[in-house]
């Protein structure tokens, strides 16, 4: 069989550190003072930590990006999707103005995009909040406490992280809401907008136990309010969360950290609409959805402790422990549904460094382990669609997920870093059935994954980098999804679907980003191995035989000394089932005259995945003249997305949309006392363009027509005002 040109491209790549090494002129610095001059000349930004060990970006053999409190000051933060659509390489798109947005990385992550257990949550990427885990044990990742207007930074891992995260982490999504100072503020930033939108963000820090600056510790607490009339019916939203930290030492060789979390989010879902529908009027809820009220209410906490030991000035040892209690309420599928769920877990992590000459390995090693388990009761919809008298199913559903780790990263010479990793992953479900008499009582499934990573990167230069990577991934299917297909023999949980196998290679190019000059490229092949594919709106899945998506990305900014700037963010991809064949159980499942019929979809376009996106940006920075108008910077941007398909045979097509969006921004203006305000105006649809914004996959049909589409908002005008001795 021969082998596929980019794979062989890819491959040829792992030849270029080594050519590129001997163009070192004579007398170049060593990688590690290199790295530390890049560290003093460069923005902050230039190092991540949600790769497993803080490493500076330049160097290490993945995609990654990072946004700073640059870009996060001028978005709302509501929904991630403002921020992310800056990331090459992620679809991020709000479902209906809320919180719930449809993410995915290089197409990990795209299936969740209905309802049935999948609103409100995310697949197959990694969320992280100030080091703890979002993504539960199954790999479902709720974002009820992600704020990206308490965000102070946040890192995008591009490339499959599977090596260090294990399970559901094809790309990683890590917000910090730590200050990146000890220095005291205090800041109220409300905000108001389209639709009803209000929001109250109030952000607190200090310094902690020593002097300020002495780097003794801090202390920090945000809290949001935030209520949403719903530009459809039935799309109203509120939320209120807290986040709040502490980190200081511990005598000389320990420090201490602690997190909290807390969020209460109630979100109502309109649901998807027929074509027909949308071009009748765009704002009407799904009747169904409307008529049973389908909403979510989401009552959810977590707290966390880390742990930071210096064993001698190379080797250290880190522990975190967390616990996550949880209590859902949803009206869903025409049942009431209360849930009870606890998840915990921790991590320990040890780290050393050795040097033998010019070489230096940095070498980390661990382990997770997370569980969650609770009881799920399911009512009749009472006349009211609140919680009927009469108790249909009461089970129980547990996951754990145990993972061991290593990794080192090696400097070889002067230019040249070697990374070579390996995780392996124990995920278990255990299912129970609390009836008096169910066909089934008990039900456990089992899986296990060794996922290994090579990676080279090399210094041109210094400032550009040059990398290649190979590396495995793992994904198992989330809990709803292992639900029996129709006609299958009594179960609970699925035993045919297997767990989702990638390999993926990756070539790149990068140049550390100055105030002036950054940029990003990155070429990548997915070689996928079933492929988890919801169906009937996600009642149940299949799995696709095998997959391929190929694409390239470009992230760039720059600006002159004069104030112009400009940012780019674009991804041209190609998506396609190898290997795909549904067979009549699917196709007809109440049709016994067709059993035996099969569907190929080998070649198809995969679901839910456009073959182009592009963010584009640019404005002016108005000269600093004193009075109101210092620091203000004026912004135009673009976001286009291509058009994709939503159902495996490809007949369900998505259109493409073009948005322009504006923005003014007015930097921080403080007096002698510290105190200040800042504040922005965003337009987004400036030209209140109708489109659609997410899509249900493999959906429903409505008298022969699929509801498939979720309209995207209207022109949304947003005004925010803050005040305080800012950050």
């Amino acid at each position: 069989m021969p082998v596929p040109p980019l794979r062989t491209a890819l491959l040829l790549a792992a030849a270029v550190p080594g050519a590129l090494a001997a163009q070192r002129p004579a007398g170049a610095p060593r990688a590690d003072s290199a790295r530390a001059r890049d560290s003093v000349a460069t923005l902050p930004g230039v190092t991540v930590t949600a790769t497993r060990n803080p490493a500076a970006i330049l160097t290490t053999p993945a995609a990654v990006t990072k946004l700073t409190p640059a870009v996060l000051g001028g978005v709302q933060g509501f929904g991630a999707e403002e921020a992310l659509v800056r990331v090459p390489g992620v679809l991020a798109q709000s479902r209906y103005g809320t919180s719930d947005i449809r993410l995915n990385i290089r197409g990990y992550g795209a299936r969740g995009a209905g309802d049935r257990s999948n609103a409100g949550t995310t697949r197959g990427v990694r969320v992280l909040l100030d080091g703890f885990p979002e993504t539960e044990p199954d790999g479902r990742t709720a974002l009820d406490q992600v704020d990206l207007a308490m965000a102070e930074q946040v890192e995008v891992v591009r490339s499959n992280a599977s090596s260090v995260f294990g399970n559901a982490a094809g790309g990683v999504v890590s917000v910090s809401t730590q200050p990146l100072t000890d220095a005291p503020s205090a800041e109220f930033r409300p905000m108001t907008g389209a639709f009803g939108l209000r929001r109250y963000v109030a952000r607190l820090s200090g310094p902690l136990g020593a002097e300020q600056g002495a780097g003794g510790g801090a202390a920090w607490v945000n809290f949001s309010n935030t209520s949403f009339d719903g530009w459809r019916a039935h799309s109203s939203a509120r939320r209120a969360l807290v986040t709040a930290g502490a980190t200081g030492r511990v005598g000389d060789a320990t420090r201490l950290g602690v997190s909290l979390a807390a969020a209460n989010t109630l979100l109502h879902i309109p649901g998807p609409l027929t074509q027909a529908q949308v071009d009748a009027d765009p704002r009407q809820a799904n009747a169904t959805y409307q008529a049973r009220d389908e909403r979510r209410y989401n009552r959810t906490g977590r707290l966390g402790v880390t742990v930071e030991h210096d064993l001698t000035p190379t080797a250290s040892l880190s522990s975190a422990l967390y616990v996550n209690p949880k209590y859902l309420q949803r009206s869903e599928r025409n049942t009431f549904r209360d849930f009870t769920r606890y998840h915990l877990g921790g991590n320990l992590i040890g780290r050393a460094a050795f040097d033998a000459g010019r070489t230096r390995s940095r070498l980390t090693a661990g382990v997770d382990g997370a569980y969650q388990d609770g009881a799920i009761l399911f009512y009749t919809l009472s006349a009211q669609q609140g919680r009927g008298s009469t108790l249909t199913d009461n089970k129980g559903e547990g996951a754990s997920n145990l993972g061991v780790f290593v990794q080192d990263e090696l400097s070889v010479g002067d230019r040249v870093t070697l990374l070579l990793g390996a995780r392996y992953d124990a995920v278990a479900y255990m299912y129970r059935s609390f009836l008096p008499n169910p066909p089934v009582r008990g039900d456990r499934r089992d899986f296990r994954r060794l996922t290994p990573k090579l990676g080279a990167s090399v210094r041109v230069g210094a400032r550009h980098a040059a990398y290649a990577s190979v590396g495995g991934g793992v994904e198992v299917p989330a809990g709803n999804e292992t639900d029996p297909t129709p006609g299958a023999p009594p179960a609970l949980l699925n035993p045919l679907l297997d767990p989702i196998r990638s390999t993926s290679y990756e070539i790149g190019l990068k140049r550390a980003g100055t105030a002036r000059l950054g940029y990003d490229v990155a070429l990548y092949q997915i070689d996928v191995t079933d492929d988890i594919v919801p169906y009937n709106g996600g009642r149940y899945y299949l799995t696709a035989g095998r997959t391929r998506r190929q694409g390239a990305e470009l992230g760039l900014n720059a600006e002159s000394r004069g104030g112009v700037f400009g940012s780019a963010a674009v991804t041209v991809s190609r998506n396609r089932y190898l290997t795909y064949v549904v067979d009549s159980a699917v196709l007809f499942p109440a049709d016994p005259t067709k059993a035996g019929r099969r569907a190929d979809y080998s070649g198809s376009r995969a679901v839910g995945l456009p073959g182009v996106q592009a963010t584009l940006e640019g404005g002016v920075t108005v000269p600093g003249t004193g009075g109101a108008a210092r620091g203000l910077r004026l912004a135009l941007g673009v976001e286009h997305l291509g058009r994709y398909v939503a159902d495996d045979a490809n007949r369900v097509r998505v259109p493409a949309y073009t948005l322009v969006n504006a923005r003014a921004e007015l930097g921080r203006l403080a007096s002698a006392g510290g105190v200040g305000v800042r504040g922005f105006v965003s337009v987004r649809n400036l030209a209140d363009r109708r489109f659609i914004g997410s899509a249900f996959l493999n959906p429903d049909l409505v008298n022969g027509a699929p509801a498939a589409f979720e309209p995207g908002m209207p022109r949304s005008v947003v005004v925010s005002l803050s005040a305080g001795r800012l950050r």
